[in-house]
């Protein structure tokens, strides 16, 4: 089932460099130079860094935590650690691949600790959580307002959200990334540092959990598989992280 429907962070460009893809190169020295400079002590690389990718890597924090606030804290701890570990980057996979993953293990280290104040416990075994109960209040629902427009897909997005928030968090990072940002299952097992058949089961774990609360999603919004994005990231392991 797509989980794109109503939610408004937009398609994540290519993660592979632009000569690798055909692309113009951006504006400024490459990804890997930004890094040299800044570890040679240019006090502006790192910043230039961060523009030129903020906006793939805030929709990850954002989707994987569900939470606006909790994402800008994620993403601020991911690029702290970003610029303090810039010596661990190996350069045997692109740049902006090194900075999902951070990203995505701040979004996930954030989850834990918040799961530990509220004295949540999880061994980690995805099967050890609890169905979400399936959503019965349909358009039929007595004295259901008609929802149309924006509001409709507000209350879509609220409802994928919810949905989320009771996936364990590594099944959400997986399905974050495949079915709600589009990156096919080879990049986004590169990012999560797992394998190819790990990013699958989970994926498929967490798609069989989230049905029972968003199958009143399906009239509105037809499965049509995950949504394309323009290129992928470089499948070369590695990355520092």
């Amino acid at each position: 089932m797509a989980l794109d429907g109503g939610t408004d962070t937009s398609e994540p460009d290519r993660l592979r460099p632009a000569a690798q893809s055909g692309r113009r190169a951006p504006d400024g020295p490459p990804d890997a130079e930004l890094l040299r400079l800044h570890l040679a002590g240019d006090q502006d690389a790192f910043g230039t860094l961060f523009l030129r990718h903020k906006d793939r890597l805030w929709p990850v924090a954002l989707r994987i935590v569900c939470d606006p606030d909790d994402a800008a804290d994620a993403l601020q701890d991911a690029m702290i650690s970003a610029f303090r570990r810039a010596g661990d980057f190996r350069g045997d996979s692109a740049v902006t691949t090194w900075l999902h993953r951070i990203v995505v293990n701040a979004s996930l280290d954030l989850l834990r600790r918040k799961a530990s104040t509220r004295s949540v416990s999880w061994s980690g075994d995805p099967d050890e959580l609890a169905v979400p109960e399936p959503r019965t209040d349909g358009p039929g629902a007595a004295g259901a307002a008609v929802r149309a427009g924006r509001a409709d897909v507000i209350d879509t997005r609220l409802d994928v959200d919810a949905a989320l928030r009771a996936l364990p968090p590594p099944q959400r990072a997986a399905l974050v990334l495949v079915d709600m940002l589009g990156y096919p299952v080879a990049d986004a097992a590169v990012i999560l540092g797992i394998s190819e058949g790990t990013v699958k089961s989970r994926c498929a774990r967490g798609r069989a959990r989230l049905v029972p609360y968003l199958s009143h999603l399906r009239a509105n919004y037809p499965v049509k598989g995950n949504r394309p994005v323009a290129d992928g990231v470089s499948s070369e392991q590695g990355g520092g992280v």
